[in-house]
């Protein structure tokens, strides 16, 4: 039985022509204690469920963003979503303490290489950096945050042979979630979840 159930909720808006967040989440799919959710499939129209959205978030331990960075964010939906979902009296406030404990990320791939994402580069500030109004969200909703799980330079990724490492280490870091084989503490310290994987997955 798997120790932590992970909620994954998925967000690109043209999934069939992604050439890595559609493997990523064929991966996904596959592995026990996991559900994973694609927010465009599921609400063409942007109706979203609040009710069936917040009981997916109290069955589940830890929630993952998946999603492609647009203009330094996430697609539309996911915003929709955090709107609606994340509830005054349920996610925050004095009473809002349905998400307490949990575990919050960023799974993301980015268009632009690694190297423009730091303060002398094309965009100014790191992924983290950019990513600070989500780990404030986590914080706010009594969940804890850890740094985005990112592929830079998506684009070129399969011509340049990184996507399938990429695949790999996105079982293996879900797989280690899963089954309590991270070291959260070391994890939080990163830049990316991605960065040092030898580092914080107890292997089996």
């Amino acid at each position: 039985m798997p120790i932590r159930r992970i909620l994954i909720l998925l967000a690109h808006p043209s999934l069939e022509r992604s050439e890595v967040n559609r493997p990523m989440r064929d991966a996904a799919v596959g592995i026990d204690g996991i559900t994973l959710v694609d927010l465009y499939a599921e609400y063409p129209n942007f109706q979203i469920d609040i009710d069936r959205e917040q009981q997916r978030l109290l069955e589940h331990d830890v929630i993952v963003f998946q999603h492609p960075l647009y203009w330094y964010s996430t697609p539309a939906i996911l915003k929709e979503w955090q709107d609606l979902v994340l509830e005054h009296g349920f996610a925050y406030g004095s009473e809002g303490t349905a998400l307490h404990g949990k575990l919050f990320f960023n799974a993301l791939t980015a268009g632009g290489a690694k190297m423009g994402y730091r303060a002398e580069g094309y965009n100014h500030f790191t992924i983290r950096e950019l990513l600070h109004p989500m780990e404030q969200t986590a914080m706010l909703c009594g969940m804890s945050y850890l740094p985005p799980f990112a592929l830079f330079s998506a684009r070129t990724a399969v011509e340049e042979g990184c996507a399938t490492q990429h695949i790999d280490d996105w079982v293996r870091i879900l797989k280690a979630l899963r089954d309590d084989r991270l070291d959260i503490k070391a994890a939080m310290d990163l830049p990316q979840l991605n960065s040092q994987l030898d580092a914080i997955i107890k292997e089996t």
